[in-house]
């Protein structure tokens, strides 16, 4: 939704003095599915679809929130038993809960928001939520906090607030992201560095499922639990590996026969996934798109067939993409459910789109969501 709207809406709400204007992205993640809470890499993106809020200080103790897309109100108190009952409530509340918590003074505002990143697709809306409103207290109040904390806001937020144990890429990407570059991060030292992405010739487009399967949250939590057990065995061995990401092919095949069939398997993506980000990372900058997407296929498969993520729906739009000569396909996000990102050749996109949308309408009763998206700006003021 543009400023103008936001603006107009709020005035709707609560009166024509003028509101401050912030907005985060949602995020496109290249490649690095479950490494971040193996202490690994990821590589992230913010895109050019987010939350914009418009925020004015009303003189109390307390938050008047409308949420634009939800036609929804909450108001809330900043203690710990003010928690708001409203679920998308519960992310503003946390936030400001997160800056009183690490010595901030946090003043009552009103405040209008709407966003254009659809829920559920995986490109996390709830991190674009935090990020606009954690940035805009931070920048407004004159907080000092940086980037990294601010980012350590949205993800405790989610971890207190929310019940949700995320890794920090969701944050992170939407806090730093920056036009035209993928970040790379290493969720062990929380070092990072740009990577231009700028494919010239090629677009990047989601298709949306639609599907949600239940037990994404239980099955997450146990392959978590997997990696964890395998990562402890092989550190029996090798104390320096304290994540999977500091272990090898070599050091996981000697632990096989000590650990369950399924962790093994778990472990093996984590490894082999490690490894596809650098090389991504390595084609990248000599501009060699065809390793980029051969990788993205191999993430794919990993997925599916080791980490047992994707569904039938998944592999399905990621066969079509391959029988298109689609660069590069793959499930992104958790799994079971949601997206297919896919680096498409200019001249191919219109074929594979229509054949996508028609093949999986005729398999499942209803088209995917088409999402073409452009790596852009993180956090900001508008």
């Amino acid at each position: 939704m543009t400023k103008e709207k936001v603006i107009k809406l709020f005035s709707e709400k609560f009166g024509k003095e003028a509101p401050e204007v912030y907005a985060s992205p949602g995020r496109i993640n290249l490649i690095g599915e479950h490494t971040d809470y193996n202490g690994s890499f990821v590589f992230p993106g913010a895109i050019d679809k987010g939350m914009t809020a418009a925020i004015r200080f009303n003189g109390t103790g307390s938050v008047r929130a409308y949420a634009i897309d939800l036609d929804e109100s909450s108001e809330f108190g900043f203690n710990e038993e003010d928690l708001p009952k409203e679920g998308w409530a519960k992310y503003l509340f946390g936030v400001c809960r997160e800056i009183i918590k690490r010595g901030g003074t946090v003043k009552g505002f009103d405040t209008v928001f709407s966003g254009d990143v659809p829920l559920g697709a995986g490109m996390s809306s709830s991190a674009a939520l935090e990020s606009t409103y954690a940035f805009a207290l931070n920048d407004l109040l004159g907080l000092g906090i940086d980037k990294f904390e601010l980012a350590r806001i949205g993800q405790s937020t989610e971890h207190n607030y929310v019940g949700v144990k995320c890794g920090i890429m969701d944050q992170f990407a939407s806090v730093f992201g920056k036009k035209g570059n993928l970040i790379r991060l290493d969720t062990k030292s929380m070092e990072y560095a740009y990577f231009p992405f700028d494919p010239e010739g090629y677009r990047l487009v989601l298709l949306d499922t639609a599907v949600k399967h239940e037990l994404a949250s239980s099955a997450y939590n146990r392959r978590r639990e997997s990696c964890e057990h395998a990562a402890k065995t092989i550190a029996g061995r090798h104390p320096e590996v304290e994540f999977l990401r500091d272990a090898s092919m070599k050091m996981l095949d000697e632990v096989k026969a000590e650990i369950p069939e399924e962790d093994y398997m778990r472990a093996k993506y984590v490894i082999e996934e490690t490894q596809r980000v650098l090389d991504v990372c390595d084609a990248l900058e000599k501009g060699d798109y065809d390793t980029v997407g051969r990788k993205m296929y191999e993430t794919h498969h990993g997925m599916s067939k080791l980490y047992e993520v994707s569904c039938e729906e998944l592999d399905f739009l990621n066969d079509v993409a391959c029988e298109h000569g689609v660069t590069g396909s793959r499930v992104m996000g958790g799994g079971f459910g949601g997206c297919t990102i896919n680096l498409v050749k200019d001249e191919l996109y219109d074929s594979f789109i229509c054949d996508a949308k028609a093949q999986f309408k005729a398999k499942y009763g209803h088209e995917p969501k088409v999402y073409d998206v452009v790596i852009s700006d993180g956090a900001r003021k508008l």
